[in-house]
């Protein structure tokens, strides 16, 4: 942990880094050209004032013996050359990117070696769709089989939960528990959670589940059951969109269309009673006069007649222009577009996503692979992300979502949940209050930048889910300089949680062959899913092949001994004390197998009380007394260590 890490870029996402960086215990130099050295924030670390992409301020700031370099200014060409500037400043450190541009993400890590490329749009989105959707969520991330949130479980008065346990809690929902914080009681993490202990109010679970099982759970104990989507009349949609393509026509529009129509209309009466000739004949007449300039055929022509046929040919010429020119721009705008697509508009149950910027796009993105309608509004007409949005079949409303009638066009007051992620606080706030003073019903998620302001939101304006978008993602940008496989960080009870995907490599023998469960005691870590093996069946005894790919969640200083593969003191034995009779037939075959020795010695071995085996991590020597413990048997760990010895039943 001597070697230092380099931050490059204290902007908003910066100064949070840095915070996350700091707290995972690493020391850290900070570049960065605006930066004053005496900065009260820095607290001692150590900066230096310049520009990034200069490799003598790199060298300054000692990129050559850093352990990992991290990049977070707003500018991807920047970042990209600070990028490659470090990497041939020191060829392997950890390099972690922060990158806007989507195509470049997975293409920058492929190509430069031990480089991460994150997006924070992309590590946010996923936890504001699912806290639109359940109303709740620490923290999110994806397996093979879905994504999984993390939320935080309060037991009320009242609640359901009083008198379950936490194995039956997490065995009927199937959900993992993270952490639990009894009342008035220390917090017990990970396998520390106690699983016979009974739920009493005012206690706290921390789980990690599917979104759909926490969402049916969570929606139960709040008691704010929301609506399916639901649709009005098709008739209904229909005068919908028929009214709001009316109210879409420009004014000029209203003004000429109807001119026009009167005019033909009164140069039909002329033909019928002034000329005698009939309907058919005027509205043909007329119609051929006004599009294409011709005369009156036949040969009672009079002179009001033709006086009436020239100002008919100028009147009409002018309307058909100033018609067509009008209406032609008007399709031009696309606005037709946008005012047929309110059919689409359910009554109830959707998300209204509010700002198509990256951040509003991936959340369209998350929130329809999720299942859920989707309305957007944006006040960009030619916004990047409207046209494949549309595509995409979500409908799309150009306008300020600050004003009251461009809310009502996407019904939000009727929505599950409306999401303010627009790049303007201002306006994400305004959005917020608006709809709260619209409706109560819709959960309003905001995107805001400091977190201090995020929580006077939440306190003093009454707005749950108003949450700092840098503060959500700059734990993953300290998380990634462990391995390029970390997928999120949660803070749960005040301690820092780590998601990682740890992948088992030919070159690992000492991984190879070992327990799972006998890992994850001795690293304290937390399986949360195997490739091709489910989380019930982590106690069975898997044992690691070349390929396992496997989730875990650790505490920081624990994930660190296992990405250095620190080693197990193996200074553990596992002891029988007493076993039924039933369960001697196994001891024999444990003890054949702990000790490789032949039938004979083993049964004289299991006799009374014995030691089961010695010499081994006490992850596996934990392992083994949960294995005869199915048979009744009666065993503890012994652990020798320097100051002495101690032992765990």
């Amino acid at each position: 942990m001597n070697q230092p890490v380099v931050l490059c870029g204290l902007g908003r996402v910066g100064w949070r880094v840095l915070e996350s960086v700091r707290a995972a215990g690493f020391p850290v130099v900070v570049v960065d050209s605006n930066i004053a050295p005496d900065d009260p924030r820095l607290r001692g670390v150590r900066a230096v004032r310049g520009d990034s992409r200069r490799p003598e301020i790199l060298e300054l700031a000692g990129v050559k013996e850093a352990r990992g370099i991290v990049i977070t200014t707003g500018d991807d060409l920047v970042n990209i050359s600070t990028a490659m500037l470090a990497r041939k400043l020191n060829p392997t450190a950890k390099i972690v990117v922060r990158m806007f541009n989507q195509n470049l993400i997975d293409r920058l890590g492929g190509a430069v070696k031990n480089t991460v490329a994150l997006s924070v749009s992309g590590l946010v989105a996923p936890m504001l769709a699912l806290t639109a959707v359940t109303g709740d969520a620490l923290g999110a991330f994806k397996l093979e089989d879905g994504p999984r949130q993390v939320s935080e479980l309060v037991v009320a008065e009242g609640s359901g939960l009083i008198g379950v346990t936490v194995g039956e809690v997490a065995q009927l929902h199937q959900l993992v528990p993270f952490a639990f914080t009894p009342a008035n009681r220390p917090a017990r993490f990970l396998h520390d959670v106690p699983g016979d202990a009974t739920l009493s109010p005012g206690d706290r679970l921390v789980v990690c589940g599917s979104p759909a099982s926490l969402l049916r759970l969570l929606e139960r104990e709040r008691g704010d059951l929301l609506p399916g989507v639901r649709w009005a009349w098709r008739l209904r949609r229909w005068v919908r969109t028929f009214r709001r393509t009316l109210w879409e026509i420009d004014l000029s529009v209203k003004i000429a269309t109807p001119l026009l129509f009167f005019t033909i209309f009164a140069s039909v009466l002329v033909f019928r009673y002034g000329i005698g000739a009939d309907w058919a004949e005027g509205l043909y007449q007329t119609v051929s006069i006004i599009a294409t300039g011709a005369g009156m055929r036949g040969e009672h022509q009079s002179d009001w007649a033709k006086v009436f046929l020239s100002v008919l040919k100028i009147a009409g010429t002018a309307l058909i222009a100033a018609f067509t020119a009008i209406f032609t721009q008007y399709l031009l705008r696309a606005r037709l577009g946008g005012a047929l697509e309110i059919r689409w508009v359910p009554d109830s149950g959707h998300v209204v996503v509010c700002g198509l910027g990256n951040v509003g796009f991936r959340l369209v993105n998350e929130l329809t692979a999720m299942g859920e309608r989707v309305v957007a509004i944006d006040n960009c007409a030619d916004g990047p992300f409207i046209a494949t949005v549309r595509r995409n079949g979500v409908p799309t409303f150009v306008g300020d979502a600050t004003v009251a009638d461009v809310l009502k066009q996407a019904r939000a007051a009727d929505a599950k949940a409306v999401i303010a992620a627009t790049s303007s606080e201002l306006a994400n706030l305004e959005i917020a209050l608006l709809v709260r003073e619209m409706s109560p019903l819709p959960r309003v998620v905001v995107r805001l930048t400091e977190p201090e302001f995020a929580e006077a939101v939440r306190e003093a304006a009454d707005i749950r889910h108003a949450v700092s978008v840098p503060a959500l993602a700059a734990p993953a940008f300290a998380a990634a300089l462990f391995g390029d496989r970390v997928q999120t960080l949660i803070t749960a009870a005040g301690r820092t949680l780590v998601v990682i995907e740890l992948v088992v490599n030919e070159d690992e023998p000492h991984l190879i062959g070992k327990s799972l469960r006998g890992l994850s005691l001795d690293y304290r870590l937390l399986p949360v899913a195997v490739v091709g093996q489910a989380v019930s069946d982590f106690r069975s005894g898997h044992r690691l092949k070349v390929g396992d790919r496997f989730t875990v969640v650790a505490e920081l200083p624990d994930l660190e001994r296992l990405i250095r593969r620190q080693p197990i003191p193996k200074t553990a034995s596992a002891m029988v004390d007493a076993y039924p009779a039933t369960a001697r037939e196994t001891l024999v075959a444990l003890v054949r197998v702990t000790r490789n020795s032949e039938k004979e010695e083993a049964e004289r071995i299991v006799n009374g009380s014995f030691t089961l085996a010695s010499g081994i991590t006490r992850g596996e020597a934990l392992e083994l007394v949960e294995l005869v413990a199915r048979d009744k048997a009666t065993a503890r760990v012994i652990v020798t260590s320097d100051p002495g010895i101690y032992e765990e039943g």
